[in-house]
């Protein structure tokens, strides 16, 4: 089962590494979205080997990815609306209210 595990933690490892890195708002978001992946692989793996005749992990996961979907949507659209103004994507010019 601690084989399993592996691939999740270095995916997760990877998006925070990402988030905490990137200065891009883009890349930030597809860091997100990777750690959030390795957190709904990690409840598929878990179901497997606890309970492999029930499929809660399978649908705690299939709500993960509809949740990071819509907020990757939310997410888009704020930096577009960003972009609009500020004409940059980068996330520490952001810091001000005003133009």
């Amino acid at each position: 089962m601690f084989a399993w595990l592996i691939m999740p933690a270095v995916l997760f490892s990877i998006g925070v590494y990402g988030m905490l890195t990137r200065r891009n708002a883009v890349g930030i978001l597809i860091s997100a979205e990777l750690a959030i992946n390795a957190a709904a692989m990690n409840f598929v793996i878990f179901n497997r080997f606890i309970t492999p005749v029930k499929v809660d992990g399978q649908i705690m996961s299939l709500f993960i990815i509809a949740t990071a979907a819509a907020e990757v949507l939310i997410g888009i659209a704020i930096f577009v609306m960003l972009f609009k103004f500020r004409k940059t994507t980068d996330v520490t010019r952001m810091n001000q209210m005003k133009n």
